[in-house]
């Protein structure tokens, strides 16, 4: 499509441009008609099915303008000019009315599901807001449930989902500014932020990578997260998404930023840190004391996803003699008709518990969890009375898998899976020196990991230990006791309370 298409005088002209533009398109809506005392003059409006509401279009706009325009003197030289008078005075009462001087303009509003109304002599197009497509009502988050807490999630539809931040902060200063992205698919994004609390550098940094980006789609807030993160190479996000609205608002009044991506529900906030993937929204709807062993509970719970598998590979093959005797001599007899190494043996059971996962994840809900449990139950059981692999070992890999399914960030416990596999193969080759080494290497790439400008390792080092954020990491302290925004942030407004 050419650029910067101007508008004809006449409408048969600009007719001919954008049906020529929409060709093949059986979906786009022309209609013409006539107005005036002698339904002299000719007016034509546009639009695609399915993406308008078209009562709206029919009460609110074609009515009051037809009925208004057969007063209208039929003199063919003034007609024109009170006809878009009588549009601009208010005549109709669509709910917001704006003009563009380009084709290219008009095509854009109509694509996006308003009204291009054309008049015969004018070198202009008056669009209509009529957005009324079929969506989604809002629903309890489904990856994200809670005990207690709020029971609404984001849609898919960008403005109900601005519309449930400002239900939840009425202030002013939260600000929403909207950005096209994708050259194609043209994907509306919403920034927000809070403009007395947001840092200006950050603000700035996450506005100028969205407008460097340069690429035909952004279907999913997915895609734009990796378009925008430092280090795209990372098994870690250095994004949070969520479902929930609640946990948005809490981040935009600590100082954060969130993108909210048109057609989809999950929504990023930035920047995500260690400390922010760790923690649950739930945890400031119980009891602090609750809330922090929950917390603690989540970090070992880390390790052991991380470390368990490797560390029974390491002692069984390498380090037998760190063992209790009776505990040695018990692990050495469940694994006499074992015919695998401990690393086969490992492998070969965590491999399955991800095939699991992958076949519960593409399957239907129920059915999805059928799947993995009962295909958990019978391959455990059928594995260990043929022999193939010990009863310790199918423990160790349950624990695994539960501990992995503790942790609030589905993307960050995918991360830690990953690291996983990696400990294990260093475990197969030197031991506990193995997952020591493989320990700094996942160190080292997580110090070195930034997110938009702010150390992913944050408040473990750097700025969170000369300040006070540790306060809301590790464990949570009453509300009353959190009287100061994360440092991490560098807000504005530091003081939250009194």
């Amino acid at each position: 499509m050419e650029n910067n298409i101007p508008i004809q005088k006449k409408l048969d002209e600009n007719m001919k441009t954008i049906k020529e533009i929409f060709i093949d398109c059986d979906d786009v809506v022309y209609r013409e008609f006539k107005v005036g005392v002698k339904q002299n003059f000719s007016l034509a409006i546009i639009f695609i099915d399915g993406l308008i509401d078209q009562d709206m279009v029919s009460d609110f706009a074609l009515r009051p303008l037809l009925e208004a325009s057969r007063y209208l003197e039929p003199n063919p030289i003034t007609i024109k000019d009170n006809l878009y008078n009588l549009i601009k005075d208010g005549n109709i009462s669509a709910s917001e009315i704006k003009e563009v001087e380009t084709i290219d303009e008009a095509l854009e509003a109509i694509l996006v599901g308003e009204t291009a109304l054309l008049i015969d002599g004018y070198k202009k197009i008056i669009i209509l807001s009529s957005r009324g497509w079929e969506k989604r009502s809002i629903e309890e988050p489904q990856t994200e449930t809670l005990i207690r807490g709020p029971r609404d999630g984001f849609t898919e539809n960008l403005k109900t989902n601005t519309v449930l931040i400002r239900r939840r902060i009425k202030d002013p200063s939260l600000k929403i500014k909207m950005i096209q992205v994708g050259k194609r698919t043209r994907t509306d994004v919403a920034v927000l932020y809070v403009d007395d609390i947001v840092n200006e550098d950050l603000l700035n940094e996450v506005k100028k990578r969205l407008e460097d980006i340069e690429v035909d789609s952004v279907l999913d807030s997915a895609i734009l997260e990796e378009l925008i993160e430092d280090n795209y190479i990372s098994p870690f996000p250095q994004t949070e998404n969520t479902e929930r609205p609640d946990s948005v608002s809490a981040s935009l009044l600590e100082g954060r930023i969130a993108l909210i991506v048109d057609n989809t529900p999950f929504v990023l906030i930035l920047p995500a840190t260690l400390g922010t993937l760790m923690q649950s929204s739930e945890d400031y709807y119980t009891r602090w004391t609750i809330a922090s062993i929950a917390r603690i509970i989540r970090y070992i719970a880390g390790f052991v996803a991380v470390l368990a598998p490797g560390l029974y590979i390491a002692i069984t093959a390498f380090h037998p003699g760190l063992l209790p005797t009776r505990l040695a001599f018990y692990l050495a007899s469940t694994r006499i008709n074992v015919p695998f190494p401990a690393v086969v043996e490992a492998f070969s059971m965590e491999l399955t518990i991800e095939f699991l996962r992958e076949a519960g994840t593409r399957l239907s809900g129920p059915i999805g969890t059928t799947i993995g449990i009962v295909g958990g139950l019978i391959i455990g059981q059928a594995a260990v009375e043929a022999g193939i692999v010990s009863p310790l070992m199918i423990i160790i890999v349950a624990v695994t898998t539960v501990a992995s399914f503790t942790l609030p960030s589905y993307e960050f416990a995918a991360g830690l899976r990953f690291y996983r596999f990696v400990i294990m193969i260093c475990a197969s080759l030197l031991g506990l020196y193995g997952i020591m080494l493989g320990l700094i290497f996942m160190g080292t790439h997580l110090v070195k990991l930034n997110s938009y400008g702010i150390p992913f390792t944050t408040p473990f080092s750097g700025i969170g230990m000369a300040t006070g954020d540790l306060k809301d990491i590790i464990v949570r302290l009453p509300i009353i006791r959190l009287k100061y925004r994360p440092d991490f942030t560098f807000p504005k407004d530091k003081k939250r309370n009194k």
